[in-house]
């Protein structure tokens, strides 16, 4: 199997980049990501069961990688809601998987987001992870339009290994992460 386009990058271009820039002393301080976990919570599902099996099949058919449902912790009597009901549907990607729908993600599917100017650089959190919000998930390829019923979105989160934000966000710009420019 081939090298992931986005692994090779990171090796040859993104690693010398980066050491030079921040001063590191050895190639393994350079931050690397370590995961991509995807996530969406299906409110409408307590009263459709069906709708947590549609997000599923949609989340493996975007990331090539089987989703699993999450369940509710506690039962909350507002939103009829019970204890251990199917809520949500979650993915975590690492290795090739990862690099693979990462350069998808950048390179397709953003650009397919209507009036896109460039994702927020406000997703991170203080220790070097970045999260992004999809509104809608027809901006995939993958995902026929004819056969959505509902369109929702989903939480796309980069874990990092950098310390801090400015780290990770030199990590993602390096990979081709379309931030809005800052003015």
């Amino acid at each position: 199997m081939a090298t992931p386009r986005l692994k090779e990058k990171y090796t040859k271009e993104i690693v010398p980049a980066l050491k030079q820039k921040f001063q590191y002393k050895s190639v393994m301080q350079v931050p690397k990501i370590e995961k991509i976990c995807i996530n969406k919570g299906v409110g409408a599902a307590v009263a459709d069961k069906k709708l947590v099996d549609v997000a599923i099949e949609e989340i493996t058919t975007i990331t090539g990688q089987k989703a699993v449902s999450t369940k509710s912790k506690k039962a909350i009597s507002n939103f009829k809601l019970r204890e251990n009901l199917p809520i949500g549907v979650r993915v975590t990607l690492r290795g090739s998987k990862m690099y693979e729908f990462m350069d998808r993600l950048m390179n397709v599917a953003l650009p397919r987001v209507r009036d896109f100017r460039g994702v927020s650089d406000k997703g991170f959190d203080g220790r070097g992870n970045y999260t992004l919000g999809v509104k809608e998930q027809i901006i995939f390829p993958e995902i026929s339009i004819d056969k959505v019923q509902k369109i929702n979105g989903m939480d796309i989160t980069f874990v990092t290994t950098a310390r801090t934000d400015e780290e990770s966000y030199e990590l993602l710009k390096a990979f081709g992460m379309p931030f809005v420019n800052k003015n």
